[in-house]
């Protein structure tokens, strides 16, 4: 019974806050209402003027007490980058209890996290919780773990916390939402955790919310992370966001629409569970068949075959995204279409044409869709993962570690299959002429934002320039080129008001030591992946293959002696997955993904110099 009782007075405190014509001029009050954990989207969709949305509550799944602190503070870095696991917090009547664990625990993080941050920037007793409220009380807390406390019964002329933190249900959103004067907001979000892989129901109501929320984080309609909600507060209130908050305040893009904001919901929930399911066993589906085919003596033709598969493999998940089949549908296109896309390609084009072709008409419509915002990108199986809550447009490692070798090796089939009496520097030119714009284009902020690809294509470029021009000393534009392409994504960053991840954390950053934490947090996320790495089998398998390949490099290096202009792509692309390796915070990741497409495509060049040999010894015996 008294819970319900103070969380009535808590509300009629909000309301009598937030209405009547004495404070219709006041500064605008904000009212976050914490709703029941599994409260449903649409169950906020008979609240008047309010804006639907999803809220990422971390950096892959967390705990509830984590969500509220990542919100106070404003920042966020994965769990494993803490020294400790979070202490128990326990916020009592006007302070919080471990509070002090707390901060120690986010110094130990390399990055600048400070909790209280966001109740520290109100100003003293301009955030309090409701009486009796427990976790989401951590909201209130300042720098101290500090916490003021609403009072019971609200008198007009008392009222005076800018930002109060109650509990509600769905049913008393409608009178907090008609209450609303001026610049006043109701921020109702679901008490997290949220389950599985899904996202926190959101709304916002008050003046200039009448849409889909969306942020500059995400840039996606209809979802925005834990740290957007400091920002979208302070800068209601006319208040400075500190500079160690990394989100950016929430806004509306379109009309409301709610069944379409519940659907990108349902899609990102999906994808970390259809990764594997789609995308492993279509690719385990393809090596068997491929197998097959060399048991039936068709071993050259399965290769093939295998490699214009994983080149479409990017381009039919971008289909996927488009069309949002169920998993076995989905499975389906992924692993006949493949196929019928590479059977289709080889049957209308000789030799490196089809597979150039295959290179080409999937890194195009990958550069297209970045261009265009990344709609489908973002939501692809093989895109950046918007539900794992790290990166939410462009491109991510996975197609970062795709489309290096699909540029690079798609120019050299070119060159081999299209081009064949180019000059040596003409092609090294052509090289560099693919490789440069395509990195601007997966790494600048206003479309790819992925800052590996301003390092790696162009590394990768310059590798295979020097190797087809014969002239080693341009292997040094593998050193300068990346450093130029950074200064020019810089700029294009800084002058189209990207505000990509390369501003955020290098230009913007506070000193050498923001730089420094930076490169730590990047290292240790890499050495954290191969650790998680070693457990499969298929990282030593890789491993042991790259032992081989180094071991027999010089029949490897045979295969291409018909071709300088495939073999230098090929070193290039060797290069670009080595880099991407050690310069990426998923360095396991970028190692397998490289690799494999590194042999797939390695199997075609055999199997294309093993069709010459043999159709050279049948010629041989003819003409015998």
């Amino acid at each position: 019974m008294l819970p319900k009782i103070a969380l009535a007075a808590s509300l009629l405190w909000a309301a009598g806050c937030l209405g009547g014509p004495a404070l219709a001029a006041a500064k605008p009050r904000v009212t976050l209402a914490l709703l029941p954990n599994g409260t449903r989207l649409s169950a906020l969709e008979r609240v008047p003027g309010i804006s639907p949305g999803l809220l990422s509550a971390g950096l892959g799944e967390v705990s509830p007490e984590q969500t509220y602190l990542d919100i106070t503070q404003g920042n966020r870095v994965f769990d494993s980058l803490y020294d400790s696991d979070l202490p128990r917090l326990e916020p009592g009547g006007h302070r919080v209890g471990g509070w002090r664990s707390a901060v120690a625990r986010a110094e130990s993080a390399p990055a600048e996290i400070v909790p209280g941050l966001f109740a520290a920037s109100l100003g003293a007793g301009e955030s309090a919780a409701a009486p009796g409220l427990r976790v989401p009380a951590l909201l209130a807390a300042d720098r101290r773990g500090r916490l003021h406390r609403l009072p019971a019964t609200c008198r007009r002329t008392s009222c005076r916390p800018t930002v109060s933190v109650v509990e509600a249900d769905t049913g008393q959103l409608p009178a907090l939402a008609r209450g609303l004067r001026g610049e006043d907001l109701l921020i109702a979000l679901e008490r997290p955790p949220p389950a599985g892989h899904s996202q926190l129901a959101l709304g916002i109501a008050g003046a200039g919310f009448d849409g889909n929320l969306t942020s500059e984080s995400t840039r996606i309609d209809g979802y925005v992370i834990s740290t957007d909600l400091g920002p979208t507060i302070l800068e209601r209130l006319g208040l400075p966001v500190p500079d160690e908050i990394s989100g950016t305040a929430i806004h509306t893009e379109g009309s409301p629409d709610f069944g379409e904001v519940a659907s990108l919901g349902k899609r990102l929930a999906e994808i970390p569970s259809r990764r594997a399911s789609v995308v492993g066993l279509s690719l385990l589906a393809w090596t068997l068949a491929t197998g097959l085919a060399a048991a039936l003596r068709r071993g050259r033709t399965g290769l093939r075959l295998l490699a214009l598969s994983v080149a479409y493999l990017p381009l039919l998940l971008l289909l996927g995204a488009a069309l949002r089949p169920g998993g076995a549908v989905e499975g389906l296109l992924l692993a006949l279409g493949g196929p019928a896309l590479a059977a289709l390609t080889l049957a209308a084009l000789p030799g490196y044409r089809a597979l150039a072709v295959a290179c080409v008409l999937t890194t195009a419509p990958c550069a297209i869709d970045v261009i265009a915002g990344s709609p489908l990108t973002s939501l692809s199986l093989i895109g950046p993962n918007p539900g794992g809550g790290v990166r939410f447009y462009g491109i991510g490692n996975e197609l970062e570690a795709i489309l290096a070798p699909l540029i690079l090796i798609g120019t050299g089939a070119a060159l081999a299959g299209f081009a064949a009496g180019i000059s040596r520097r003409g092609a090294a030119i052509a090289f560099l002429a693919v490789a440069v714009p395509l990195a601007l284009v997966f790494a600048a902020g206003r479309f790819g934002a992925d800052v590996g690809a301003a390092i790696v294509f162009p590394a990768g470029a310059a590798v295979s320039a020097a190797v087809i021009s014969g002239r080693r000393s341009l292997a040094l534009l593998a050193l300068a080129v990346p450093f130029l392409a950074l200064a020019l994504l810089a700029l294009i960053d800084l002058v189209s008001g990207g505000d990509a991840h390369l501003t955020r954390s290098v230009l913007n950053a506070g000193g050498f030591g923001d730089l420094a934490d930076v490169a730590e947090r990047r290292l240790r996320l890499s050495a954290i992946s191969f650790g998680r790495a070693a457990a499969s089998p298929v990282l030593w398998a890789l491993l042991a293959t790259i032992a081989v390949a180094v071991f027999q490099r010089r029949r490897i290096c045979a295969w291409f002696e018909g071709s300088p202009a495939l073999g230098a792509a090929f070193a290039g692309a060797v290069a670009a997955t080595a880099l991407g390796t050690l310069a990426n915070d998923s360095g396991a990741l970028l190692l397998e993904v490289g690799t494999a497409y590194l042999l797939a495509f390695g199997g075609f060049v055999w199997a294309e110099q093993a069709e010459s040999s043999a159709q050279a010894r049948i010629e041989a015996v003819e003409n015998g």
